[in-house]
């Protein structure tokens, strides 16, 4: 039996379709998810309670403390592995997740996910965005990776510093290493083919259900855990807009519509990066259940 990938944007209804895969066709899911791998980060994140499991093994989920940095390399590294025991007890792999990069990290053999962390080499990256600033940082992966530079925004500084410090330890542009992606497993890969009002829409309900369960409280807590502001986890989108309102004692009205701006910009990354995925799916909005019967036809 191949791999079945449930990739696509976020609020698409992903982990519900992940865990019907996993018990129609005997597998296990293996989260994709650059910020499931964090403990602590529950309510920001979306993470799938006992319930919504629906009993079946989830693997990729906790591994990681959220003072840690956590690279594509580490999640490949500890993922494989993951993959490999499921195979070899007879299951199917179910990856799930909107972190392209992870769940190509997995699908593909390719150099960006090789390419070991230098620490040293981040540290200078960061320090010189810390004096000089996000954008002149994106200026000098300009110069380095024009391609790349297009298309990361300034702000996400940490895959930028990523694209600047693989250019440095290797000598070769991130964006040229794309074009040796070599599948690792036969494989099959799905996503929601939601109309874009419509997926607002589950972002807008998915928000609000976030503050409603108290993500505020939990970027608290975890603040208070000590949990620096900058620390990689606490960049992600939630968190980040909750840390800022807390310093400038904005009103969570104003907080919640910029975690939506920024969710459904997000969203449209993730398309972008899904729809050039080779052999991608797109299913027809359903029910989990509906939707494994197209999934049937297509396998």
């Amino acid at each position: 039996m191949k791999l079945i990938a449930v990739c696509g944007a976020t609020a698409s209804g992903k982990s519900a379709l992940a865990v019907e895969c996993a018990r129609h066709f005997g597998g296990e899911v293996v989260s994709c998810d650059a910020l499931l791998v964090y403990r602590g980060l529950n309510i920001g994140t979306a993470k799938p309670t006992h319930e919504e499991m629906g009993g079946v093994v989830h693997h990729m989920i906790d591994v990681a403390d959220p003072c840690e940095k956590f690279s594509v390399h580490d999640f490949e590294t500890l993922a494989l592995l993951v993959v490999e025991d499921i195979l070899s007890r007879g299951k199917v792999p179910v990856l799930c997740g909107g972190t392209g990069f992870y769940m190509n990290a997995i699908l593909f053999r390719s150099g960006f996910g090789g390419t070991a962390a230098d620490g040293a080499v981040r540290e200078k990256y960061a320090a010189y965005a810390q004096e000089h600033g996000k954008q002149a940082l994106h200026d000098l992966l300009a110069q380095r990776d024009p391609e790349s530079a297009q298309k990361l925004h300034p702000n996400d500084v940490r895959r930028v510093v990523r694209a600047l410090e693989i250019f440095e330890l290797t000598g070769r542009k991130k964006s040229e290493q794309r074009d040796t992606l070599q599948p690792r497993y036969p494989y099959a890969a799905f996503a929601v083919g939601w109309e874009r009002e419509a997926l607002y829409e589950r972002i807008a309900q998915r928000t609000q259900a976030m503050l409603d369960a108290g993500l505020v409280d939990e970027v608290k807590g975890l603040l208070a855990a000590g949990v620096p502001q900058d620390a990689q986890c606490m960049q992600a989108i939630g968190y980040k807009e909750v840390v800022e309102c807390l310093k400038n004692q904005d009103s969570q009205s104003t907080m919640r519509d910029i975690i939506l701006k920024n969710t459904r910009n997000y969203a449209k990354r993730q398309l972008t990066f899904f729809k050039k995925m080779p052999d991608l799916h797109w299913l027809t909005p359903s029910a989990p259940a509906e939707a494994i019967k197209e999934i049937e036809k297509y396998l």
